[in-house]
């Protein structure tokens, strides 16, 4: 599909910025669904813009948190390192995607989505027998 509707991108850009701050996984496997699906977006560039939508939604729900008193304590040594090693990893990341054509980042995407449905399998098992 190509959507050219305005009030489709606003419904869509809306769903996927919920699911962005509603999931732990910031929405990225269903941003990059969607984005190709809607939007004829091969995964590389569908990858990249996924990074957008979530980058914007978390700035909106880490402001909406501030503003409403609600961040929770937290160590500010382990937030530095986490975040330089999203730079680093975002660095890496970049030079990997220069590597990979197309059919390797989809293979990438389809083994990174049977991880995360072992490790949910795995968490419901784990939490339904506690």
């Amino acid at each position: 599909m190509e959507i050219k509707s305005i009030f489709a991108f606003i419904i869509i850009g809306l769903f996927l910025g919920v699911m962005s701050s509603f999931l732990g996984i910031g929405g990225g496997p269903i941003n990059l669904v969607i984005l190709s699906f809607f939007f004829s977006m091969n995964t590389k560039v569908a990858a990249k813009n996924s990074i957008c939508i979530i980058l914007i939604s978390q700035i909106a729900s880490l402001v909406y948190s501030f503003i409403a008193g609600k961040v929770p304590q937290f160590d500010w040594y382990i937030l530095v390192v986490m975040a330089a090693g999203g730079v680093v990893g975002g660095i890496l990341g970049r030079i990997i995607d220069k590597k990979l054509d197309d059919k390797a980042v989809n293979i990438l995407y389809l083994i990174l989505n049977a991880v995360i449905v072992l490790i949910c399998m795995f968490n419901i098992v784990k939490f339904s027998i506690a």
